[in-house]
């Protein structure tokens, strides 16, 4: 097993991001005993001067070493690239809080800290929701829980519960083109009786005049 680690390029503008958790053995794809791989679509996402791009995602799905049917866990993995070549420069202070779910919706209003923009990516978990609706405003509760030197992310769950997961931030200070990846990151899911949903969420939001704030939405996976 490999230990989680954190990698930042130090060749500006570029960047780099790489979590590493709990790697599996095997590589094959299908059913692999009782667990479950699904491979997962890439996308983009535009706005003025900026994209975001997600490739390389896909998920292993487990059921729960307790057996209770109401945990499982998944691994997720996911490459993010974002470029931002007319980003205005601008230094990370303190944090000023979610800049407005009400105005702009769709990812619980990811925290600004008045860097140029903060990079986001994580996974929205529902239970016993449809998540896949995100534009009629669903809303639920952001959980900032990092990765245990496991490497491991434990969602507490509800029927009817809404979790939005950030597995990685970082504060973008300057125009360029910036990498954030993770690797078989390890989500365990708890107190879920029914069934269960994740997709993932990339958000960049900037600062200054204009604000943008886009949405990268991955597609809904099952999680048992």
């Amino acid at each position: 097993m490999r230990h989680p680690i954190s990698r930042l390029s130090g060749l500006a503008p570029i960047a780099a991001v790489v979590v590493v958790a709990a790697i599996l053995t095997g590589t094959g794809t299908g059913t692999a005993g009782a667990d479950t791989f699904v491979r997962l679509p890439a996308g983009t996402a535009s706005g003025d001067g900026i994209t975001l791009t997600r490739t390389n995602e896909h998920a292993r799905v487990s059921p729960s070493l307790a057996a209770n049917g109401a945990s499982r866990t998944t691994w997720v993995s996911g490459s993010i690239k974002l470029r931002a070549p007319k980003l205005h420069s601008a230094k990370a202070g303190p944090s000023n809080g979610p800049a407005g779910e009400s105005e702009i919706p769709g990812s619980n209003g990811t925290a600004t800290n008045g860097a140029a923009a903060t990079l986001s990516t994580g996974y929205i978990i529902g239970c016993q929701v449809d998540i896949s609706g995100l534009a009629a405003g669903l809303s639920g509760t952001l959980s900032t829980t990092a990765p245990s030197l496991s490497g491991t992310l434990t969602v507490p769950m509800a029927a009817g519960k809404v979790v939005f997961l950030q597995i990685e931030v970082k504060d973008i200070e300057g125009p360029g083109t910036y990498y954030i990846g993770y690797d078989h990151a390890q989500v365990n899911i708890q107190n879920c009786g029914g069934y269960a949903q994740a997709r993932a969420f990339t958000t960049v939001e900037t600062t200054g005049n204009p604000h943008q704030k886009i949405n990268l939405y991955g597609k809904p996976f099952s999680i048992g």
